[in-house]
């Protein structure tokens, strides 16, 4: 007898537990039904590449939340509502996210493998930017594994002025959004919940499963956003941040890789009184050609030249050529009207390379007077961990209320000379980047991502043309491209491109190489054609 009774009081217990959760939690609305965009992209092999159906999502960040039993904002402006949203549970109780119109309200739009996204877009607002992510399923984020792979894609940033920034990269947000963990979370990866980055961004409106309210501050300069006292932390691998004028690739360790909360200044990033107070690196090691040193690179009518589409590749190289091993170098080139373009070499005396490595991003610590937060929380190693586990792909565009993108394509800290080495980033004004002129001034801005490829190293390109598979043409001629100098290399008509694989402990592939390339070992798990 009371056993039972006391299994009857455990049920009683667990339904009410289930039906606080419910009651507490993250809703979903109904007034519009949320159809995902459809977007290919490609696996490859060292055989081709195969094309994988899939779709992007757009962040909660940007969607409507009204009430559950209505149609009232719970959010408007930059401002909650707290007679609906007093304190984070009874937000997340009845507050709801509601679907997307992508093309019309926020200027996405898909075709085929390309996704493009506009810069401001008035339909009954004023939307400014977006960021998506990429969808195995309606439920679910595809996750890549890219250690000793290579990931490839297209862009055209040539209407991306100054202040701008095509970002495509990386974090370790949950694979569901965070419904799993957080039940609240009713939401989930079909509604672009469960952001987090190394920043520890505080201006999300919900964070494992509840709301952001307690806290709330609005943006004196951001007519759309403020912070709260919670921030959500992961690791970040930047694979791309760019307009026009500069470009940077950067990785940012986190001391644990996936997402965890933090709480207010103790986040550390760009949200926070303390940049290095947190558990994440704000600043990563960063590879921007015009601020190492090579300044006609990058840009329009410049070796990669931006006035026109081109690709871009970056392999994650480990230390036994599997994917089993630990990241020790993240490389990178381009692809451009059928050319193989090299990252150029850092020109900063006392940093050497083309590549990021342990030993590149301690003496560009060193020699710029950086503050080394990258090896503070892990490194390569620290980044390892993050790909190792699984990172979700993310595509946005957007403009920086807090630094103006000044750290990307201009002198910063402003205060500083140009002639100072890490100072100078790229030929715009100090001026350039202010939020309101580059929304009044460029409205028509926008970016391209497409071809998305992630495959073996050497899989996913070849010197044929933008975005070709990693076989090679019987047609090709191979040239690589510097800033300084254009050497032609007359490829013969059969041998693997430059940079792919050709050899090494288990590998079953082709080991001859393309003229004027050898086959070059770099451990005994891992050769390349150089």
């Amino acid at each position: 007898m009371a056993a039972s009774l006391s299994y009857q009081i455990y049920k009683n217990v667990l339904m009410f537990a289930s039906f606080l959760a419910f009651s507490q939690a993250q809703q979903v609305g109904t007034s519009q039904a949320e159809t995902h965009p459809s977007l290919t992209w490609s696996k490859c092999t060292s055989s081709g590449c195969t094309t994988t159906s899939g779709s992007v999502v757009i962040d909660a960040n940007w969607r409507w939340v009204h009430t559950t039993d209505g149609y009232t904002n719970c959010y408007t402006g930059n401002e909650w509502d707290t007679s609906i949203c007093p304190d984070d549970v009874t937000c997340a109780a009845k507050c709801a996210l509601d679907g997307a119109s992508y093309s019309s309200t926020y200027g996405v739009t898909t075709s085929g493998d390309e996704l493009r996204l506009n810069f401001v877009t008035t339909a009954s607002q004023k939307n400014i930017g977006s960021r998506l992510y990429l969808m195995e399923n309606d439920s679910k984020y595809e996750m890549f594994n890219l250690l000793n792979q290579e990931f490839t894609f297209d862009v055209d940033v040539s209407q991306l002025p100054c202040g701008l920034n095509g970002a495509l990269y990386f974090v370790s947000m949950d694979a569901d959004g965070g419904s799993a963990r957080f039940p609240t979370n009713k939401a989930g990866a079909k509604y672009g919940t469960g952001y987090c980055d190394s920043q520890c961004p505080r201006d999300l409106k919900f964070i494992d499963g509840q709301a952001n309210v307690e806290g709330w501050q609005p943006s004196d300069s951001d007519v759309n956003s403020g912070i709260g006292n919670h921030g959500s932390c992961c690791a970040e691998m930047d694979i791309w941040e760019a307009n026009s004028i500069s470009t940077a690739f950067t990785p940012h360790p986190c001391d644990t890789p996936t997402q965890t909360q933090c709480e207010t200044d103790g986040c550390g990033g760009t949200y926070s009184s303390d940049r290095y107070g947190g558990t994440c690196d704000p600043d990563g090691c960063d590879f921007n050609p015009y601020r190492m040193g090579d300044t006609s690179f990058y840009g329009p009518g410049k070796t990669v030249d931006t006035n026109s589409p081109f690709t871009v590749v970056t392999q994650f190289i480990t230390d036994t050529g599997t994917s089993s091993g630990t990241l020790t170098e993240i490389k990178r080139l381009y692809v451009q009207d059928g050319e193989v373009i090299s990252q150029s070499n850092s020109k900063i005396s006392g940093v050497s390379g083309n590549s990021i490595t342990a030993d590149f991003c301690s003496a560009q610590k060193e020699v710029f007077g950086d503050t080394d937060s990258f090896s503070a929380h892990g490194g390569l190693e620290g980044m390892s961990a993050a790909l190792a586990e699984g990172m979700v792909l993310v595509m946005s565009l957007w403009d920086d209320h807090y630094a103006d993108m000044l750290w990307l394509d201009s002198n910063y800290p402003t205060t500083a000379s140009s002639s100072t080495p890490g100072v100078a980033r790229g030929t715009c004004d100090i001026s350039s980047g202010d939020p309101d002129f580059v929304e009044s001034t460029y409205p028509n801005a926008y970016v391209k991502y497409s071809n998305i490829k992630v495959g073996s190293l050497g899989s996913t390109y070849n010197s044929s043309g933008s975005g070709n598979s990693g076989s090679s043409s019987s047609t090709t001629t191979t040239t690589s491209r510097t800033s300084s100098t254009t050497t032609s290399g007359g490829s013969s008509a059969t041998g693997l491109p430059r940079y792919s694989q050709c050899g090494g402990q288990g590998w079953s592939g082709s080991t001859t190489c393309a003229s004027p390339y050898t086959c070059t070992k770099q451990n005994d798990y891992y050769s390349q054609c150089l």
